[in-house]
């Protein structure tokens, strides 16, 4: 996957000095802050991947992909506040850093600063963007607040958490790919088959983070083992758990559920082999498999060659066998 550090590299270089000059710094300092803390820029360079594959130089799908980029940072600025998250990416978080009203603020200029990245495009290519991206930020909102509102229910379904994270991360990751195929020049069809290839890629993308948590590699995954357990997060492996356990083993999850332990510990272990007694930690896999041959199926449909087309089905494999 050399190809991606190369994209990776790319962008990086394009945001270090995104608002390089600006005052007042304390508006500005906040959002370079979050942009230069790294990450895997995956969405972004989705924008560079789908906008090459339709035989365009990936320059002209820059902007577009630091657009998707910025806004991406935006919804994790402003999450951090509800989350009341202390870490983002093994730093401080803007409002601990600084403080809540400063991360409101910075987070507001970053999703005009989003818009702001596609003003180089022609009239048509910029419609159609902005259209697309207006679209998938308010998808974004409608996704996290079923996450809230989520959080104070005991009868979610599954079929319902899936819907939330297909719109709290999996339709950006559609957007990506469609806003770089609308620059590359791909057909309207083309275009909306990579959405949708996308869009189920970023499902299968959660679903893994899902089972990371838990069951990766804490040097790799780059935050603590089993957060999602000690904050109650009703994830797909509590979903697929309550599902295929024994009552005895249901009855034992919900009681684990309903505890806010000062020793986290023995609870993390505890809910983790309860996910393995239940099989939920295979069937969760089996599930990301499922999503990535969804989006496997779409991309099949794209009227692109069989190089870049393995491309895409290189990324969608790494993304199913990633351990971070």
């Amino acid at each position: 996957m050399d190809f991606l550090t190369s994209y990776q590299q790319r962008i990086a270089a394009s945001l270090s000095a995104f608002n390089y000059g600006k005052t007042p710094e304390g508006l500005y300092n906040p959002i370079d802050y979050l942009l230069n803390l790294g990450g895997k820029r995956l969405r972004s360079v989705l924008v560079l991947m789908g906008c090459e594959a339709f035989g365009t130089d990936a320059e002209k799908a820059l902007p577009a992909a630091k657009a998707v980029e910025v806004f991406h940072n935006f919804t994790l600025m402003h999450d951090d506040i509800m989350d009341k998250a202390s870490k983002r990416r093994g730093a401080q978080t803007v409002h601990e850093k600084w403080d809540v009203n400063t991360a409101i603020l910075s987070g507001d200029a970053m999703l005009i600063q989003a818009y702001e990245c596609l003003n180089s495009y022609d009239a048509s290519q910029f419609s159609v963007l902005t259209k697309l991206l207006s679209k998938t930020a308010l998808e974004v909102c409608e996704g996290q607040q079923f996450d809230v509102a989520f959080e104070q229910r005991t009868d979610v379904r599954i079929d319902e958490y899936l819907e939330m994270i297909r719109l709290k991360t999996a339709v950006l990751v559609g957007c990506s790919m469609q806003m770089g195929a609308v620059v590359g020049g791909a057909s309207k069809k083309d275009a909306e088959l990579l959405y949708q290839f996308g869009e189920q890629l970023g499902i299968a993308f959660q679903l893994q983070d899902d089972y990371l948590d838990t069951f990766g590699d804490a040097a790799s995954f780059g935050k603590r083992i089993g957060g999602d357990i000690a904050e109650n997060k009703k994830t797909i492996l509590v979903h697929l758990a309550m599902q295929l356990g024994s009552a005895t083993q249901k009855t034992a999850l919900q009681a684990w559920l309903n505890q806010v332990p000062k020793d986290e510990t023995k609870k993390i272990k505890a809910v983790t082999q309860l996910f393995k007694d239940t099989t939920a930690d295979q069937a969760t896999l089996n599930e990301v498999r499922i999503f990535t041959q969804k989006a496997f199926e779409s991309l099949d449909k794209v009227a692109l060659g069989e190089d870049h087309k393995q491309r895409f089905y290189d990324f969608g494999r790494w993304l199913m066998e990633r351990t971070h």
